[in-house]
């Protein structure tokens, strides 16, 4: 049994790594025993890498805008290198969100959205795919959403993102599952996260949401790890295409 689970010495890239639910993906592969590359947009990829190692993980830290689709390609290079071009696990982790009415929704928020939350999945994905099927063997582990099910309200970019993110998992699965590689997403339900500041301020909404989560809390980053884990192992070998909700039973509700 701990074979299955055992990761340790795996290489692996995880987008938006440096905070919120990236972060707690990021941890569990180093406490897990990984070599972990973390992709920020800030200096704090440095510094929460530097932080890491003086805890005697092995990360490294790359910064990059990944709202180009040079710098996802310039990115992805980078932290192929700094794993001595090996890789077993890619985590598309990084995400925005802007607020506005379907109506009032601006074009270029849309665009920015839209390259982060699904652009950059794509190439992040397309690119650790052409490694990974080398050897015959990878994990790619995409963050889908609760608006991968629902269409949710005032985020028409997010939701759209997100729906696709759900469809490019199922898809990479069809292709690249009989060469060795699983694509799966999990689905992060409501959590407590800088991505949902505007919902945690607006008491009416967040206790709305809280009412019909079973679990009776918000979600966290620490949720994140044990289902991190299992998709990164052996244990899901024969698990793809499949999108995972870690909601605290909010869709059955």
């Amino acid at each position: 049994m701990k074979d299955l689970f055992n990761i340790s010495g795996k290489k692996a890239i995880v987008t938006g790594g440096t905070r919120g639910l990236g972060m707690g993906m990021a941890e569990a592969l180093l406490e897990a025993g990984c070599h972990v590359v973390i992709i920020g947009s800030s200096d704090l990829a440095f510094s929460k890498a530097e932080e890491y190692c003086k805890k005697g993980y092995q990360c490294y830290g790359v910064k990059a805008d990944l709202r180009s689709r040079e710098e996802n390609y310039k990115a992805f290079k980078e932290s192929l290198q700094l794993l001595e071009g090996q890789l077993d696990i890619m985590v598309t982790a990084a995400g925005i969100q802007r607020r506005h009415s379907a109506e009032e929704f601006p074009m270029e928020e849309w665009d920015e959205v839209l390259s982060i939350n699904l652009n950059s999945v794509w190439i992040m994905n397309q690119e650790a795919g052409k490694v990974m099927l080398e050897k015959g063997y990878g994990k790619i582990i995409n963050v889908a959403s609760m608006a991968s099910f629902f269409g949710c309200q005032t985020v028409p970019a997010y939701a759209a993102a997100k729906g696709g993110v759900a469809q490019l998992t199922k898809e990479l699965t069809n292709d690249w599952c009989g060469r060795g590689i699983n694509v799966n997403a999990i689905a992060p339900g409501y959590m407590a996260t800088d991505l949902n500041t505007a919902l945690l301020a607006n008491k009416e909404r967040s206790g709305q949401i809280l009412s019909r989560i079973p679990a009776g809390r918000w979600g966290t980053p620490e949720d994140m790890k044990g289902i991190t884990v299992f998709l990164a192992s052996h244990a899901s070998d024969y698990m793809s295409g499949a999108i995972i909700p870690v909601d605290g039973g909010y869709l059955v509700k």
